[in-house]
């Protein structure tokens, strides 16, 4: 038998129109394998020279073919802050202490980038992890850079900081410690109650002004949430975290992101509320977006666990996007036009307001910065 690989789903998208969804599902690949995984195949990342398919040589399948685990990657990073200047983003500068995401979001914008490291944006993704392992030490060479002025650094703007790799690793936690050394100020999103861990340095960074939080919520129903995000914390408690950051002075939002067509966008007001109940000083939302290899992603991603609505989602999808799948111009990527992405952004502007959600979270200090001290392998001559 020659490796798997997932046929396209296009022909997958015909069998689903013929409502054989039995039939439809077993194209994809087989249960077993993928257990805890949001993605339903592993296709050739789109820069490799060869592409890999299936067939039945006659002989059948020996024995069971083994689950994806988990490998991580060490590699060492020539430096840490990434810059953009993108116009809808509120942020010019982040950090991603790891390349590729174990929480297995089936829509996740990031799983595009593995294809430069030689991997499939499906399982891949979620399987083959990068750890920068000299994450902390990058931090603080750039940081003490004599031209080196501060502005907040955002954290999980790629791929989750709290994900499991952190929980050995604590490279995340390590350069929160770089962080209130030199009184930086940093903003955080992720999906994981794992942050709850690092609570004493959030405090510290809170109570100078120099910390936010938000964490992602989109689901109420556990059961969705672990079709949508395999190996993130549940919804109670990213909800408990909500409430222990709150506690502790910690200014933290509620994102309801993404929207789902039809999946998860009758739950986004429970959601706001649910978020203000445990402290969530604030909210925000994003709409649904599948640049390059998302699509396909989610598409057997939607086969799998709801063959019924596969239609009726991307027909959605498509009405807030012109007709395409994606569309990627500045401004409208994140919100999407047209009547049903109209609709919803009213339902969430009217949440926010009744909900006490609609202040936005205090602006981050610059002035407390102090560079850090950097050995060096130069003696002084004084």
């Amino acid at each position: 038998m020659a490796a798997y690989q997932a046929p396209s789903f296009e022909a997958l998208e015909r069998l689903s129109k013929s409502r054989d969804a039995d039939l439809a599902r077993r194209e994809l690949m087989q249960p077993d394998r993928i257990r805890g995984r949001g993605a339903q195949s592993n296709r050739t990342g789109r820069f490799e020279p060869h592409q890999r398919d299936s067939f039945d040589d006659g002989w059948g399948v020996v024995e069971p073919m083994p689950v994806f685990e988990t490998v991580e990657h060490v590699e060492r990073a020539k430096t840490i802050i990434t810059t953009n200047d993108s116009p809808d983003i509120g942020f010019e500068r982040s950090i991603n202490a790891y390349r590729g995401c174990e929480h297995g979001c089936s829509y996740c914008f990031a799983r595009p980038t593995h294809a430069y490291l030689g991997h499939s944006a499906g399982i891949d993704f979620e399987r083959d992890i990068y750890v920068k392992a000299n994450a902390v030490e990058a931090l603080r060479a750039e940081l003490s850079a004599k031209n080196y002025r501060p502005k907040p650094i955002a954290m999980g703007t790629n791929t989750d900081p709290y994900q499991p790799a952190e929980r050995s690793h604590k490279l995340t936690r390590g350069i929160l410690e770089v962080m209130l050394e030199t009184r930086h100020p940093v903003m955080i999103t992720t999906k994981s109650a794992l942050i709850i861990r690092d609570l004493d340095i959030l405090t510290e960074l809170a109570r100078l002004n120099l910390v936010k939080v938000a964490i992602s919520v989109t689901s109420m129903d556990h059961k969705l949430s672990r079709k949508m995000e395999p190996r993130a914390s549940s919804p109670a408690r990213r909800l408990e975290a909500i409430r222990l950051l709150s506690e502790a002075g910690v200014p933290t939002a509620i994102f309801a992101s993404p929207m789902i067509p039809a999946i998860n966008d009758m739950e986004l007001e429970r959601i706001l509320d649910a978020g203000k109940a445990q402290g969530a000083v604030s909210a925000s939302m994003i709409l649904l977006r599948l640049p390059g290899e998302v699509r396909d992603v989610f598409r057997e991603w939607l086969l799998r666990h709801f063959p019924d609505r596969v239609r009726h989602v991307l027909s959605l999808v498509r009405d807030t996007r012109g007709g395409k799948d994606y569309d990627s111009r500045w401004g409208v990527r994140m919100t999407g036009e047209g009547p049903y992405a109209t609709l919803l952004r009213q339902r969430f502007e009217k949440a926010r307001e009744r909900y006490g959600l609609d202040a936005k979270l205090p602006p981050l200090r610059n002035d407390l910065f102090i560079a850090p001290k950097v050995d060096s392998p130069q003696m002084s001559l004084f």
